[in-house]
């Protein structure tokens, strides 16, 4: 698979900090794995940080506290480093494997709401700020034109979409800033399903859009 649109540095950076919210460290987990070339960017990134770990002074510690780390460390499971996807060659499953974890199954398991014009959305819950969001625009449909307060940025998992004279299809990352206004219109063919997250709310243009924004709260 080509991704014609990967996530960008910086946001593999923050990632590879630690410095994202946890709908944002889902919307990198989800895209790095569709695209082989970002995993190689974000193992750079950590590796890089790694480097300047090392280079660190270190702070005291207090007696004791090695002793402390290793007992805890030998007394956990370790995490298997395998992807399940790769290990088990799984090709049927729309969602990558963040995303099945996060919700709870596949694209079946997934319960949707509708929010208007054929669109579907189905909530993914996070812990802090920030929205993570599943939207399904049904094929050839356009999404309400809108703007939003901050950030949003957009992963194609399903189909495809046109935003202008741009095509965004599966693996593909858009994002939009505050001052976007946009309207992305699902190919032809089959539905469009793409996780969304945003740091504020989303602003529709047009007043039905904007009922249906009040009465649904999306």
């Amino acid at each position: 698979m080509t991704v014609t649109h990967p996530i960008g540095d910086d946001m593999l950076l923050s990632y590879a900090a630690g410095n994202l919210s946890t709908a944002q460290d889902l919307m990198v987990a989800t895209a790095v794995s569709l695209d082989d070339e970002a995993r190689v960017r974000l193992s750079g990134f950590e590796a890089m940080g790694g480097a300047l770990l090392d280079e660190t002074e270190v702070a005291p510690l207090r007696d004791g506290a090695f002793e402390d780390v290793m007992s805890r460390i030998m007394g956990t499971a370790p995490d298997d480093t395998v992807h399940t996807d790769i290990k088990t060659g799984r090709t049927d499953c729309v969602l990558p494997k963040p995303l099945r974890d996060a919700l709870g199954g596949d694209l079946n398991d997934v319960r949707w709401s509708s929010v208007g014009l054929g669109v579907k959305q189905a909530i993914i819950p996070t812990d802090d700020e920030g929205t993570a969001r599943l939207l399904r625009i049904p094929a050839g449909q356009a999404m309400p034109d809108h703007g939003h307060g901050g950030m949003e940025v957009t992963l194609v998992l399903q189909g495809a979409f046109r935003d202008g004279d741009e095509r965004f299809a599966r693996g593909d990352v858009e994002m939009a800033d505050d001052e976007t206004e946009h309207m992305p219109v699902a190919d032809l063919g089959e539905d469009c399903i793409c996780l969304v997250v945003t740091d504020a709310p989303l602003r529709f243009n047009g007043l039905l859009p904007k009922l249906a924004q009040k009465f649904l709260k999306i």
